[in-house]
């Protein structure tokens, strides 16, 4: 069930309640691909950060080590010792990424495994039974994600697919959760809106799909390759075709400045490798931006990453022992900025759910960005 419970312009200020929980929106969904946060995170440390949505993948998962073996010591949950909600990724995003070795056809996609080279065939149906035996608390819809800079044939006939597809999904997901021997009854589903960079093939697709009162929808193929401009401008123009009375997720987005931009255009959900690929490699996120802590200014820095902040890392370690294990290769260096990155990212969510109660989100969003923006001139650094 999704209740909104403020609003500001456009922005919403919702709750969404699952089966494992209630889930306070707008949220970031922290990623842990093959059910682990990439940085030696466990899920002790998720729940101390502040994470309220874990997010794994579907077609990793069935890799390695197996969703039959998922599910057979008892779904996801259990598996990785998680008891709050969880997302799946189809797998179709990774159909996108494995171009030069997949071949896609109505039934689904045919392709090799990036592990071993064995082949694999997707499609609608394998990716919701995959996904019920992973039992995760909420199941995207298997979809193809078109290039943003595609033709418009090819991108108009694979969305026609992709909401073939979607039907599909749909019907199988409700066969699956009838079966008195699925893990996750209550397994929701969220559609998939594509279309690349044309509006009028979004806007097509949206109203299509929002016609199958699904648990929720989303916004994907966008962040792989168009200008951010672009991207505001598919969410102008799509999300107010999505049901306003079902949450919005935004696909692998973003950066800071992305998630205040989306929020800003009715987004609820998001989720990004980039608080924990930054991470790994030194690069922290503070109120003014992101710092690399490999610099050699930060050599004899006592100070935390960031004045104030209550992660485990800033509120135990200086920058100056942190640069020292991270020069040194020391897996510790790339933890503690990793939950650095993933609190800071958490703690932004929660600002932003707490500026939109008191009603005062355009102010927080102008004052936010133009602390970001003023780092990234000075270090002109990616990954806002």
């Amino acid at each position: 069930m999704y209740k909104i419970k403020k609003v500001e312009g456009r922005a919403k200020r919702a709750e969404f309640t699952t089966v494992h929980g209630t889930v306070q929106t707008p949220v970031f969904m922290n990623v842990g691909t093959a059910a682990a946060i990439k940085g030696a995170v466990d899920t002790t440390d998720l729940r101390r950060i502040g994470t309220q949505v874990e997010l794994s993948n579907t077609y990793h998962l069935h890799v390695r080590p197996g969703d039959d073996v998922v599910r057979a010591l008892g779904g996801l949950h259990k598996f990785m010792n998680w008891d709050r909600p969880i997302l799946t990724d189809s797998g179709g995003f990774q159909v996108f990424s494995l171009a030069g070795l997949r071949k896609i056809k109505e039934e689904g996609v045919h392709f090799q495994s990036h592990v071993d080279g064995r082949k694999i065939f997707m499609g609608p149906e394998e990716s919701m039974q995959i996904q019920s035996n992973l039992a995760s608390t909420i199941a995207m819809a298997f979809d193809e994600c078109p290039p943003s800079k595609a033709p418009r044939e090819y991108v108009q006939a694979s969305v026609e697919r992709t909401a073939r597809w979607l039907v599909r999904c749909k019907a199988e997901m409700e066969r699956l959760n009838s079966l008195p021997d699925t893990i996750n009854r209550h397994q929701m589903l969220f559609g998939i809106n594509q279309g690349a960079v044309y509006e009028d093939i979004r806007i097509a697709h949206a109203e299509e799909i929002a016609k199958l009162d699904l648990d929720g929808y989303a916004i994907g193929g966008l962040a792989v390759g168009e200008t951010h401009e672009e991207m505001y401008r598919v969410l102008d123009a799509v999300v107010p075709h999505l049901p306003q009375d079902k949450p919005t997720y935004l696909m692998g987005v973003g950066t800071p400045a992305n998630i205040l931009e989306a929020v800003d255009r009715g987004v609820d959900f998001f989720d990004c490798v980039y608080p924990s690929r930054n991470g790994r490699h030194g690069h922290v996120y503070t109120a003014g931006g992101k710092l690399n802590l490999f610099n050699e200014k930060y050599k004899l820095d006592p100070r935390p990453i960031e004045e104030g902040c209550g992660c485990p890392a800033c509120q135990n370690y200086s920058r100056a022992y942190i640069r020292h294990l991270l020069k040194a290769k020391e897996m510790l260096g790339m933890r503690l900025c990793v939950l650095h990155n993933l609190y800071f990212y958490n703690h932004l969510m929660e600002e932003i759910r707490d500026a939109l109660d008191a009603g005062c989100f355009a102010k927080y969003k102008e004052k936010k960005l133009e602390g970001l923006k003023a780092q990234e001139q000075q270090s002109g650094a990616a990954g806002f």
